[in-house]
C-alpha cells in the first residue's frame, strides 16, 4: 500500500511520468489488404489500446483495391491478431478496439476514391470523435507513393480538417538510388511540409536500437573511450539464417544492399558514431546523425573491390536441413547477380573516428540469426605477464546485441581461479529480458505512438534518407557494371571467403555472434 501511494505522489509531483495518449485521430492505411497491415500495424494498434495508450476517439480505415466489407476486414485483422499474439487477445480490448476499423475498397489512382474517403473521414469526425486528426500511412507498392501523394494534395486531405493535423507516413524504401530518394522527397514536399512526413524504419523502435543512446551519453565510463584514441574497430552485423522465401521478385530488384545496409545499418551507424545532442529532441538527435552521415568517406567506383565485398548463398545446410541456393529460389533468374550478402568497410573521417574502420555486413542464409554492434578496443599497450599466461586473453569488447537475445556484453580479462596465474577473457552480460522482468515493446508500437504523438525524434528526416544513398550509390553503380561477377557461400556459412579477407587484409577478423 505504502509503495502504490508513493507512486502516486510521485506522478503527481512529475506529471511527465504520466502515461503519453495522442489526441483523437484516423489512421488511414493505403494496401491494407497487405502483410504489413495484419502482421505489424494492427497488433501494434490493439497493443497500444490494450495498455490504454489509444484514445478511444481512435479509428484505422483500411484501403485497398481488395473488395472486403467492413466485418470482413475485421475478421482478416483478427485472425492475423491471433497469430502474432496467441492466447493473449482480451475479447472485451478487440470488442472496444475493432468497432473503430473500416474498410474502403478503391484504386489509389483514381481521384473518386479520395473523395469518398474524405466524406468517410469527415462522418468519422462526428461518429467517433476523430476531431479532424488524419495519418495517412503509406503501405502499398512504393510506386505508387507519388500518386498517392498527389492525390491527397488534390483532395486537400494534406491539410487537417479545422485545427485537426494531416502526417504522412512513408514505408521504407525511400528510393532505390540517390536520384530517385531525391525525386521521391521532392514528390512528397510538394504536397506535405518535411514536418508532416514521418519516414518509418522500425529497427529504430527496437529498445536495444535505443540503448546504444542510453548506455552512450547516460553512463560516464563509456564516452570517455568512445573515440579513435580506444577503439580499434566497430563491426556491425545483420545476419539472417532465412532465405529469400516468397519475396524472390521483391529481392531480384532490392538485394540486400538496399534491403538492409541503405536504412537499417546505415542508421544504426549514425547512433553509434554521433556525437552528443544538446538535447534528446527530433533536431537535435536527426542533426548529429547527418552529420555522421556526411562525414562518412566515399568509395570511389574504382576502389570498390578494396572496400566492399558481395555475395550470394548457395545450397547448403542450415540447422540440420538441406536448403536451396538463392538461384533456386521462386521468382529468381538461373544468372541472378543479386546479393544476399554485403559486407563494407567504411570510414568516419571527423576528429573522434579519424582512422577506425567500420566493418557492417549483412546476409541471409547465414548459421543463425543475429543482429549486434561490436565496439572493438585496442589491446593494452604492454602486459607484465609471460604469453603462456595470456593465451585466452583477448581485446575489450563491448558488444550491443539488438536480436534475439536483446542485451549487452563486456569482454574483459580475469585471473582463471586456479594454483598458476593464468589470465582469460570473460564476458560481463546484461540480459534486458531477466533485468527488467518485462518484455520489450514492439518497435512498431512505439513509433506509432510517436507519430500520434507528433514525434519525430526516431524517424528518418529527407536529409538522412539521401545521405545514405549517396554513400552506397558508387558501391552499386560498380556492383552492376560487373554484371554477373559475384562470389558465393554456401548456405550455413558466414559469407563469401572474400568478406574474411577484407578483414584479414587489416590483420583483423569477423566475431561470430
Amino acid at each position: 500500500m505504502a509503495d502504490t501511494q508513493t507512486t502516486a505522489e510521485n506522478v503527481l509531483r512529475d506529471p511527465s511520468r504520466l502515461p503519453r495518449v495522442p489526441e483523437p485521430a484516423a489512421m488511414v492505411i493505403f494496401g491494407a489488404s497487405g502483410d504489413l497491415t495484419s502482421r505489424k500495424l494492427v497488433p501494434a494498434l490493439y497493443d497500444l489500446a490494450a495498455s490504454r495508450r489509444l484514445p478511444m476517439e481512435f479509428a484505422v480505415v483500411g484501403l485497398s483495391r481488395t473488395e472486403l466489407g467492413h466485418e470482413e476486414f475485421r475478421a482478416r485483422l483478427r485472425e492475423g491478431l491471433e497469430e502474432n499474439r496467441p492466447g493473449r487477445i482480451s475479447e472485451d480490448v478487440w470488442e472496444s478496439f475493432s468497432r473503430g476499423i473500416f474498410y474502403l475498397a478503391g484504386d489509389s489512382k483514381d481521384p473518386e476514391t479520395y473523395t469518398e474517403l474524405r466524406e468517410f473521414l469527415q462522418k468519422l469526425d462526428t461518429q467517433r470523435g476523430t476531431g479532424g486528426n488524419r495519418i495517412f500511412y503509406l503501405s502499398s507498392s512504393p510506386s505508387l507513393f507519388p500518386a498517392i501523394v498527389e492525390r491527397l494534395g488534390e483532395a486537400g486531405l494534406n491539410e487537417g480538417e479545422g485545427v485537426g493535423y494531416s502526417r504522412l507516413v512513408v514505408e521504407k524504401p525511400f528510393g532505390r538510388d540517390l536520384e530517385s530518394a531525391r525525386e521521391l522527397n521532392g514528390d512528397i514536399k510538394r504536397y506535405f511540409r518535411e514536418r508532416q512526413i514521418y519516414r518509418i524504419d522500425h529497427y529504430l523502435g527496437k529498445e536495444t536500437v535505443q540503448n546504444i543512446l542510453a548506455l552512450r551519453f547516460s553512463n560516464g565510463i563509456f564516452e570517455p573511450v568512445w573515440n579513435q584514441n580506444y577503439v580499434d574497430h566497430v563491426q556491425i552485423t545483420v545476419a539472417e539464417s532465412d532465405g529469400v522465401g516468397d519475396r524472390g521478385a521483391f529481392y531480384e530488384e532490392a538485394g540486400t544492399l538496399r534491403d538492409i545496409l541503405q536504412n537499417h545499418m546505415m542508421q544504426v551507424l549514425c547512433l553509434t558514431a554521433m556525437e552528443p545532442p544538446v538535447a534528446f529532441d527530433a533536431d537535435s538527435v536527426r542533426e548529429e546523425k547527418v552529420k555522421v552521415l556526411k562525414a562518412v568517406r566515399r568509395i570511389p567506383e574504382a576502389e570498390v573491390d578494396g572496400s566492399a565485398v558481395r555475395g550470394q548463398y548457395g545450397e547448403g545446410w542450415v540447422w540440420g536441413g538441406k536448403v536451396p541456393g538463392y538461384r533456386q529460389e521462386a521468382a529468381v533468374s538461373a544468372e541472378s547477380s543479386t546479393e544476399t550478402y554485403a559486407a563494407l568497410k567504411l570510414f568516419v573521417d571527423n576528429w573522434r573516428w579519424a582512422g577506425v574502420p567500420f566493418y557492417v555486413r549483412s546476409g541471409k542464409r547465414l548459421p543463425k540469426k543475429a543482429t549486434e554492434i561490436a565496439i572493438q578496443f585496442k589491446k593494452t599497450p604492454h602486459t607484465p605477464f609471460a604469453g603462456a599466461e595470456t593465451r585466452g586473453l583477448e581485446p575489450n569488447t563491448l558488444v550491443i546485441r539488438v536480436q534475439p537475445e536483446e542485451g549487452v556484453s563486456l569482454k574483459i580479462g580475469a585471473k582463471v581461479p586456479g594454483a598458476g596465474f593464468e589470465v582469460s577473457s570473460v564476458n560481463m552480460d546484461l540480459l534486458y529480458g531477466t533485468a527488467f522482468l518485462e518484455e520489450a515493446p514492439d518497435a512498431y508500437q512505439r513509433l506509432l505512438l510517436d507519430l500520434m504523438l507528433g514525434d519525430p525524434t526516431l524517424f528518418i528526416r529527407s536529409d538522412e534518407a539521401e545521405g545514405a544513398w549517396s554513400i552506397l550509390d558508387p558501391v552499386m553503380r560498380s556492383w552492376s557494371e560487373n554484371g554477373g561477377e559475384i562470389a558465393t557461400y554456401p548456405a550455413g556459412d558466414w559469407g563469401p571467403q572474400e568478406a574474411d579477407e577484407l578483414l584479414a587484409d587489416d590483420g583483423r577478423e569477423w566475431r561470430r555472434p
